[in-house]
């Protein structure tokens, strides 16, 4: 199926990837009927297992899985079921360059650069399953952001791949890869999170500086045209740069408000950190924040880009891919911490 341009795909209430090349034609693409999510199902369990990390937590590598083929950047990750992981991914054909001299050109810094948006499928041994391009070639926005998935479709934005730039939300039915346009976003946005108690889409900006609502009650704006966010809140903390969330659900031990599970990373005085946190989806403020330390056989932090959470057996596990191009998936199971953790200070 072929469009002529990125609006068009976005004219069309739900079409087609622009091309989709399916690996194992006798494969399903995701079970059905589609299972709850793993992160929101077993929110409280989860919440309450966030709860004994610390920095003496010690992480169990439980299972590594080789990702075949070329998985360009991969943003952003999601587990329907067992056997079924969906990848977000970036594949960039020129890059962005800056414009030099301190430049700043309709509010950003840089040429758009080129490329394209990918979900990837993959069965649970790490079979490539089907590769849908989501973009065709020429569109400015080509930068396929984190994604969370609501038990029925997964949610992602396609963005410029710049600061202070543009975006589109769209919903992708896991089954088909069916993908139905939103609303446009006069910002670069990423790590999609969808509240389904609320009708809430939340979304990052560059360096997820700040997270902005809309409302899937309210009826958006025609695309082209941009919609506003019904809230901008400014994330109080620069302890970790999120790059990919998950919706866990309103839990009772957090009074009932609305919060995600992110990981990122940060770089600040020539080291690279790791994080995790639960973050409430109002304010931005860390409820629990954790740092990790581990790294990729290709010596990534295990943080970089994409995060899926979920209880196995009772246990919380938590899911990385965090290398380009060449990806292996690692999953990791908390240890006890130690009930003596303590500051890193002297007395």
């Amino acid at each position: 199926m072929q469009f002529t341009s990125l609006v068009a795909l976005a004219l069309a209430a739900s079409v087609s990837a622009l091309n989709i090349t399916v690996l194992q034609p006798d494969v399903p693409l995701a079970p059905s009927p589609l299972p709850l999510p793993g992160a929101a199902k077993d929110c409280d369990e989860i919440v309450a297992a966030f709860a004994n990390l610390g920095r003496t937590t010690v992480w169990n590598l439980v299972q590594k899985i080789k990702f075949q083929g070329d998985t360009y950047e991969p943003e952003g990750i999601v587990r329907i079921g067992d056997d079924r992981f969906y990848v977000s991914a970036g594949e960039y054909t020129a890059p962005t360059t800056s414009y030099g001299n301190n430049t700043v050109i309709n509010g950003t810094d840089r040429q758009p650069g080129a490329g394209f948006a990918h979900i990837i499928v993959f069965d649970g041994n790490g079979t490539r399953v089907a590769d849908a391009t989501l973009t065709e070639d020429g569109a400015i926005e080509y930068h396929n952001g984190g994604i969370d998935y609501d038990g029925k479709y997964i949610w992602a934005t396609i963005a410029e791949y710049r600061p202070n730039a543009t975006a589109t939300l769209i919903k992708i039915d896991p089954l088909t890869i069916n993908v139905t346009t939103i609303l446009h976003i006069a910002d670069h946005q990423g790590g999609a999170v969808h509240d389904v108690d609320t009708g809430n889409v939340h979304m990052l900006n560059w360096g997820s500086r700040n997270v902005s609502t809309w409302n899937l009650n309210y009826v958006p704006a025609a695309y082209p045209e941009f919609t506003r966010p019904r809230s901008i809140t400014r994330n109080p903390s620069y302890y970790t740069d999120y790059q990919d969330c998950k919706f866990l659900g309103h839990p009772a031990v957090y009074d009932y408000r609305g919060v995600m599970l992110c990981s990122g990373v940060t770089s600040i005085y020539n080291t690279s950190i790791g994080g995790l946190a639960i973050v409430d989806l109002k304010t931005m403020v860390p409820l629990a924040e954790v740092p990790i330390t581990m790294k990729s056989d290709l010596g990534t932090l295990v943080t970089q880009n994409p995060v899926d959470v979920a209880i196995v057996d009772g246990k919380l596990r938590v899911y990385f891919l965090p290398d380009q191009h060449n990806s292996t998936l690692y999953v990791y199971e908390p240890l006890a911490a130690s009930p003596f953790e303590f500051g890193g200070g002297f007395e």
